[in-house]
């Protein structure tokens, strides 16, 4: 019989034919086909309770048979099956996170001190991003749930949560981060985001401005809706009236911010500083001014990458990040302890960073 492989003459494509590549193959090398517990006990010619003992470290095994096992899981590429010991013991060693945004630099810190506390806890951190859509929150935070998972640290997008009472109740340890749960009692780790807001405008004022422009996020959304109380309060204090044309909420696309920004840069009576809601608005207006013939004071809520080497550098209202993580992640885990019983609202503070662009004075 001819076993040559033939060629197609015109692209000298080799063909295999399926015979051959059937022959090839060993069980093992097809996509979700595991070794399992009794192919391992095959190779190693023991009993399947004998490959439990080596896998699970319980004694009972001798030293060259726990050899010849460990060297067919090392053969066949096993790995154990949590499964079984999940319905055992009603814990999987894992906690879901849900974010806003998984490319946002705000949310990389906050995820990764959260996986930090968990791996200090021998748990496994599963993240996904909701896009700001409560509809995928929902169906996130659901999955993650269906997954047995133990907790669930949650940056809402929603405003009812109520969807997650049935897996309180069932155990599901819980703990909302950057913004409140909606409708339903629960712990809440925030930065203190009306405070500072109000320090980063109270700046601006302290420094001679009076027709100050605020860019926010969607009114609806926590953090820009207390950034923009905020603004107003601090305004207030000193006296100074706020023109409508000064604020502006909504997305933050770089389109719709570069409109806003533009248009209270113009006019008889154009602002002299604007105050940004967030990181992702802030670099948007950082673009603006600079094509700007006059110079604008400018001061930011969360820090930003690169921020320090501008000229001149940006001056924000900073948050912790990590902290916020950190701090909920620890509440996760002593809810799931048991040491947690009354749901709390925890605030961190900000810290204003000078940098040079707050502290620009009014050009008329």
């Amino acid at each position: 019989m001819d076993l040559r492989i033939p060629v197609d003459e015109q692209d000298r494509t080799r063909i295999v034919p399926e015979t051959i590549r059937r022959a090839d193959r060993s069980p093992h090398n097809r996509y979700g086909n595991r070794p399992t517990m009794k192919d391992v006990a095959a190779r190693a010619g023991v009993g399947l309770k004998t490959v439990s003992r080596v896998v699970n470290g319980e004694p009972g095994v001798t030293p060259e048979t726990e050899r010849r096992v460990q060297e067919a899981i090392e053969a066949l590429g096993f790995r154990r099956n949590d499964s079984a010991r999940v319905l055992r013991k009603g814990r999987t060693a894992s906690i879901g996170l849900v974010l806003e945004d998984l490319a946002d630099p705000f949310y990389g810190p906050l995820s990764r001190a959260v996986e930090e506390v968990a791996r200090a806890h021998g748990a496994l951190l599963i993240n996904g991003s909701s896009a700001e859509d409560p509809d995928r929150e929902q169906e996130l935070a659901l999955a993650l749930c269906a997954r047995r998972v133990d907790g669930l640290v949650v940056i809402p997008a929603g405003d009812d949560h109520r969807y997650l009472e049935p897996e309180i109740r069932a155990g599901v340890a819980t703990v909302f981060v950057d913004r409140p749960a909606g409708r339903i009692d629960a712990d809440v780790v925030l930065s203190d985001n009306y405070g500072g807001a109000r320090d980063g405008v109270a700046h601006l004022i302290a420094h001679g401005h009076r027709r100050i422009g605020f860019i926010g996020d969607m009114p609806r959304i926590h953090t820009a809706a207390e950034r923009l109380r905020g603004y107003r309060a601090a305004m207030e204090d000193a006296g100074i009236p706020v023109a409508d044309s000064w604020m502006s909420l909504g997305v933050t696309t770089p389109e719709r911010v570069r409109s806003a920004a533009e248009e209270m840069l113009c006019g008889p009576e154009p602002v002299t500083a604007i105050f940004t809601g967030n990181n992702r608005v802030t670099v948007t207006v950082i673009r603006v001014l600079a094509e700007q013939s006059r110079q604008v004071a400018l001061v930011g809520f969360d820090d930003l990458e690169l921020a320090d080497l501008l000229q001149p550098g940006v001056t924000v209202v900073a948050q912790d990040a990590a902290a916020l993580g950190r701090t909920a992640a620890e509440r996760l885990f002593r809810q799931l302890d048991g040491t947690l019983v009354t749901p709390e609202r925890i605030e961190l503070p900000t810290r204003l960073i000078t940098r040079g662009s707050g502290e620009l004075p009014p050009a008329d």
